[in-house]
């Protein structure tokens, strides 16, 4: 990886942390480099905020592609040789457990179909012989990714198909004239504990017509960019008129 993207790791403490903090952290973060460039961490590394890190990985983590179930989805059970057990629109509760036949609570939140449906024949397997089961996803949220900043229609939009970040800010109407082109932020949920933030140079991806650099968005992420330093102290400076400072005399 070039210089146009520096990838960091942020501990998710067991309270809330809410994105506006992150960003504020990742901000100040974010002006320290700036000021010592000429220091900047090698392409790819990471820096660590809370509690230790796993090993920090060479490249941008990606989570699972595959859908993981949320609280408010709902799915269909069938059992192939115990009809009988067959469960339809059960539905995740806020706390990420379901309530089924024979077996009780059970935490499906954050599994894949895959494991939610191994999950499914351990359980089941200790009143059933070898059960063959089935799970068929009825109620879902459409993967999304956020956009917020400094973008002309901030908000949470849905994703068709692979989208790239530069395509994400076009969808979010562009960049406004204050926007910060070379530090859009690229939050992405890594497991329960853990969020990388990445910073991404869009403006030297856009200057030399680089797009390598320019990453596929996964379900769920999301995207800040911040103001440039000019919009910054534009709001602390009257925008008053030349007149106000000099006596103009206009023949």
């Amino acid at each position: 990886m070039g210089r146009s993207s520096i990838t960091w790791r942020i501990a998710m403490m067991k309270s809330f942390v809410s994105p506006i903090r992150l960003i504020a952290v990742l901000l100040a973060v974010t002006a320290l480099c700036a000021a010592q460039q000429d220091k900047a961490p090698a392409a790819g590394s990471s820096l660590v905020s809370g509690t230790k890190s796993p090993a920090a990985p060479a490249e941008f983590q990606a989570r699972s592609p595959r859908y993981h179930i949320e609280p408010g989805d709902s799915f269909d059970i069938l059992f192939e040789l115990s009809p009988e057990f067959n469960q339809t629109g059960v539905a995740v509760q806020p706390d990420g457990f379901v309530t089924l036949r024979g077996v009780g609570d059970l935490k499906v939140a954050d599994q894949t179909v895959p494991e939610l449906t191994q999950t499914l024949r351990s359980a089941y397997s200790k009143i059933l012989n070898a059960p063959l089961i089935s799970v068929v996803l009825k109620e879902f949220e459409k993967p999304y990714f956020v956009a917020d900043g400094q973008v002309a229609k901030p908000g949470k939009y849905e994703m068709h198909g692979r989208t790239t970040l530069t395509q994400a800010i076009a969808m979010a109407g562009g960049f406004q004239a204050s926007a910060k082109h070379s530090q859009v932020l690229l939050f992405r949920r890594v497991d329960d504990q853990w969020t990388e933030a990445k910073l991404i140079d869009v403006k030297k991806m856009e200057k030399h017509g680089n797009l390598t650099e320019d990453p596929f968005l996964h379900p769920g992420d999301m995207l800040f960019v911040p103001k440039n330093t000019m919009a910054k102290i534009d709001r602390f400076i009257p925008n008053l008129s030349m007149g106000s400072y000099l006596p103009l005399t206009i023949p």
